[in-house]
């Protein structure tokens, strides 16, 4: 059943800087996620690079490039917008993996689908 977790406080994802990550299964494999705001909105992605399914963060939790406008893989150097995760320059196969967030009541929640569960320890 698809539904709506919370994942953190509005005020923990600023602008253009760091991460909140969280974990997941996909596909029924466990993986990182990440969730960042751009341009005011909330987006959240799986951490897996499209070229090589690598984590993408270069320190913990930092995504975004120095002027903060893209997400960037450490390993391989693509670049992805960070509003649609589509791919703009580098070794890329396809687009950064979307997983849907919102802002309800100063709470930041992302949506589980067929393929994508919360991870339980």
């Amino acid at each position: 059943m698809a539904e709506w977790v919370a994942l953190c406080q509005s005020q923990d994802l600023m602008e253009g800087k760091l991460a909140v990550p969280f974990d997941v299964v996909y596909n029924g494999q466990s993986c990182r996620a990440f969730a960042v705001r751009f341009q005011g909105q909330v987006q959240a992605y799986l951490n897996r690079c499209s070229h090589v399914a690598m984590e993408m963060d270069f320190q913990p939790d930092r995504f975004f490039d120095a002027q903060g406008q893209w997400l960037v893989c450490a390993t391989h150097g693509a670049t992805y917008h960070p509003s649609t995760g589509a791919c703009d320059s580098g070794p890329c196969r396809g687009n950064l993996v979307k997983i849907a967030a919102q802002e309800r009541d100063g709470v930041v929640h992302w949506h589980t689908e067929h393929n994508l569960q919360p991870l339980i320890f």
